[in-house]
């Protein structure tokens, strides 16, 4: 297939040109969940290790950043080039060429996307960015070393980016599944460890080239200045990079390193991404809990003293409790935008201890940018030894029972501000919300050539 006109790389993406696994292969043991994902808990990585064993899989082909401590990262790297080398050399690997639909069923809801490459000429991901494709999260720049590793001498690329547009109408994605828009199923499979099912359906051309100009028609200024009340004049965001923004400013950062002695249409100009749609009713976000480990200071006493008099925490009977009084919190501030500041945390300590922070003159107009910044300034003063950033309420208050563990409870932000937020003020603070709860991440199925 050609690829449409509309999709052009100066248009920001083009139809992708993938990597599947043949017929044969096990898709249940290839396809696994991504690597940003259990970080706290090496026993689900192990559980994985044992039900794929040897089969082809893409848990050899990611490295599971629940294992970055380790020690091993070296041969870790090594062992997955190599892995990518032998599956390509053997044929576990059949090439497709054009647009596909995919259909992810998980806790009762289908959630469709398609899938795209995006030209990394059109992504910035710093604080000020006005690109085409921009992040919604600040982006730690620390947590790119090991993946830029990974993805140098690599010779293949698998997402788990998830990317969101904002298409009110329904005109780009909502179409394919239509009766006679999409094809045979390239696959399809249960995905272990409660991750629901996964489907990818081949596009045919015609329907292909409708979405790609419905796409590129979402990007045009009066489009914008319409659904966001900007003057004309502002830097379109066509994507904005829900899921998976660390990969792709990794794919970014070596497109940067080799771009000037490559040449423009190289396959390292573009990375592999899902496409969703904000409006999609079974796309949901959830929020991104902050987990203390090694505390060593008194943390309430840090938080009063950081924070200042606006400051009170109080105790909660239950974890229950502490969940609604966040919940109630972030229900009000929606409601009442600026008019109702206050802010509500959940804590919960060793014991355990539940307690509600609340915050009355908050220094950021999210709870999360507020903590965020606590957190960063009580481990740069020695008071914890590391922050994790923990999917689930319940797996949150099971980890922050452990011994030297506290876990913040954060709300999320709504999916009707987001979008919004991102384009007037910028990436919103790191690590703010996620686009489902663990199990719903993608999970590796397909992959592509980057090399």
């Amino acid at each position: 297939m050609s690829v449409p006109a509309a999709a052009a790389p100066s248009a920001g993406f083009r139809l992708p040109r993938l990597c599947l696994p043949r017929a044969g292969v096990d898709l249940a043991k290839w396809a696994v969940i991504a690597c940003d994902q259990y970080t706290s808990e090496p026993e689900y990585w192990e559980r994985v290790a044992r039900a794929v064993g040897d089969a082809p899989s893409t848990l050899h082909l990611v490295f599971p950043e629940a294992y970055l401590e380790a020690g091993d990262s070296a041969p870790r790297i090594a062992a997955i080039q190599a892995t990518m080398r032998r599956y390509l050399r053997e044929g576990l690997l059949v090439d497709h060429e054009g647009a596909v639909l995919v259909e992810r069923t998980v806790d009762g809801r289908t959630r469709r996307g398609l899938l795209l490459e995006l030209d990394l000429e059109h992504y910035d991901f710093s604080a000020t960015s006005t690109s085409l494709i921009r992040p919604t999260e600040g982006t730690i720049v620390s947590r790119l070393a090991p993946r830029i590793e990974v993805r140098r001498a690599a010779e293949l690329e698998l997402p788990h980016i998830l990317v969101l547009i904002d298409d009110p109408q329904g005109a780009v994605i909502e179409p394919l599944a239509a009766a006679g828009a999409r094809g045979p199923a390239l696959y399809a499979t249960d995905l272990m460890e409660g991750g629901g099912h996964v489907a990818g359906y081949a596009v045919d051309a015609a329907h292909a080239e409708a979405a790609c100009a419905a796409l590129a028609a979402l990007a045009q200024p009066d489009a914008m200045a319409r659904r966001y009340g900007v003057p004309p004049d502002t830097p379109p965001m066509l994507f904005a990079v829900g899921d998976g923004n660390h990969s792709l400013a990794t794919a970014k950062s070596i497109w940067s390193q080799v771009r000037a002695t490559v040449g423009p249409q190289h396959p390292a100009r573009f990375a592999l991404v899902e496409v969703e749609n904000i409006h999609d009713p079974a796309l949901h976000f959830a929020p991104i809990h902050r987990l203390l480990i090694g505390v060593k200071a008194d943390l309430r006493a840090a938080l009063a003293a950081d924070l200042g008099p606006s400051t009170s925490l109080s105790p909660v009977p239950s974890a229950e409790a502490m969940r609604a009084e966040v919940q109630m919190a972030e229900a009000m501030r929606a409601s009442a935008g600026a008019s109702t500041p206050a802010q509500a945390i959940g804590l919960v300590e060793p014991g355990p201890r539940y307690s509600v922070l609340r915050v009355t003159e908050p220094p950021a107009s999210l709870a999360v940018g507020t903590l965020q910044a606590f957190v960063d300034r009580f481990l740069a003063q020695g008071g914890a030894t590391a922050v994790d950033y923990v999917h689930g309420d319940d797996t949150l208050e099971r980890l922050a029972q452990q011994p030297g563990h506290a876990g913040f409870l954060l709300g999320t932000v709504a999916k009707s501000e987001l979008l919004k937020r991102v384009l007037q003020e910028g990436p919103l603070p790191r690590k703010t919300f996620s686009m489902g709860e663990a199990h719903e991440k993608r999970y590796y199925v397909e992959a592509r050539r980057i090399r």
